[in-house]
């Protein structure tokens, strides 16, 4: 018989499913591991995509896809990140997964090398090796409350490195880049010559200072910007993001696409275009909702002398285990799972430098995550 392809022998699994597929085995679980928005996604949202299927709106898309949706994204993306783009620069994606993967496709080729946040995003490395590229990871360590050192960084280019993955607000931290800070990386991308991947699936929950879209400081067209209706809008299963790639690129996306998936399906880009336009009240709930729940998360682990990093975004709480983890917070976190039925994320799932930390997505509801965060040894 054949052999699959070595490099997808190669290539890393995924630590988040990994423990979900536990979790998902024990009944009465509280599932703190995956990053699934608490919330419904509005009514107005649902009635479009029944709408499309009522009316027999099922057939193929332009690649890019339907007018009215990227129309929308346009003018929100002049509204809300300060970016001037043309339609033929949005390009509807099967969410922000096929977003990142075509952008790291587009740039990449064969043993390139694309840096990548360490802890960061699993897809990022499990990408790059999809595409036989190599994940280089750029530390962000706690002593610098997880924001890069661009010296560092700077020290991992080489003649093979050709991007940079920029995650703000990040998962799985909940930190964010500031302006000053993404100017840096962007004055480091120019000096080297590298794209620069921008996601920012999390651009509507901060906690402090706005989101800024590092395409929107861009002077040279170098960036390549990822965005996602799944957890603003609480439409993971819906499946629509869109990519913004600098000007003149459509003979490029409109083969990149077709080859890919030809087009997002039409209902899920109806009710899309219904969450971007209509009233955005159910939006603001969840933002209060995070927050809050942030809030009271980071009381209790107060109370219990629990170390984490104070959330500036995105819905997770980034906490410190060590005191107990014993240097594989995997197995750690396997045990707490058996021994006290809640499900975190291993930190290391998401790069070495996570050893010892765990993620906690705080979109659930405030009962069973205090509950879940109780049970933590805490560190006294």
């Amino acid at each position: 018989m054949p052999e699959i392809a070595p490099h997808i022998a190669r290539m890393p699994g995924s630590g988040v499913r990994h423990i979900l597929e536990l979790a998902l085995r024990r009944p009465g679980t509280i599932i703190l591991a995956v990053g699934e928005p608490g919330e419904v996604a509005g009514s107005a949202v649902r009635d479009a995509a029944a709408a499309a299927w009522r009316d027999g709106d099922v057939r193929y898309t332009p690649n890019g896809g339907i007018l009215p949706l990227r129309e929308a994204i346009v003018a929100k993306l002049a509204r809300e990140n300060d970016l001037d783009v043309d339609v033929e620069q949005v390009w509807v994606t099967v969410g922000a997964t096929q977003a990142l993967f075509t952008a790291m496709a587009v740039t990449l080729q064969r043993g390139d090398e694309v840096l990548v946040p360490d802890p960061g995003y699993t897809t990022f490395t499990m990408n790059a090796h999809l595409l036989q590229a190599a994940p280089v990871p750029y530390p962000l360590r706690p002593e610098r409350a997880f924001q890069p050192d661009l010296a560092e960084l700077e020290t991992l280019i080489t003649p093979r490195t050709r991007a940079i993955i920029v995650n703000t607000p990040s998962n799985p931290l909940g930190s964010t880049f500031d302006r000053a800070t993404l100017q840096a990386l962007l004055e480091l991308a120019r000096r080297h010559d590298l794209w620069v991947i921008s996601d920012e699936v999390y651009e509507r929950f901060t906690w402090g200072e706005p989101h800024v879209s590092p395409a929107s400081i861009d002077t040279d067209g170098r960036v390549l910007s990822v965005f996602s209706m799944s957890k603003t809008f609480a439409m993971t299963g819906a499946r629509v993001g869109w990519l913004v790639t600098p000007p003149g690129w459509r003979p490029t996306m409109l083969r990149v696409q077709e080859s890919l998936v030809s087009c997002v399906d039409a209902p899920s880009q109806r009710a899309a275009l219904a969450a971007l336009t209509g009233e955005q009240s159910d939006v603001e709930r969840a933002a209060t909702h995070y927050r809050d729940n942030l809030a009271a998360s980071t009381a209790l682990l107060d109370e219990r002398g629990l170390r984490y990093l104070t959330p500036t975004g995105a819905f997770y709480l980034w906490i410190d285990v060590s005191h107990v983890s014993g240097g594989d917070v995997m197995a750690w976190c396997e045990r707490f799972l058996d021994e006290q039925g809640v499900a975190v994320t291993p930190g290391s799932a998401f790069g070495a430098s996570g050893e010892g930390w765990i993620r906690v997505c705080v979109a659930s509801d405030r009962t069973s995550l205090l509950e879940g965060l109780r049970r933590l040894p805490s560190a006294s």
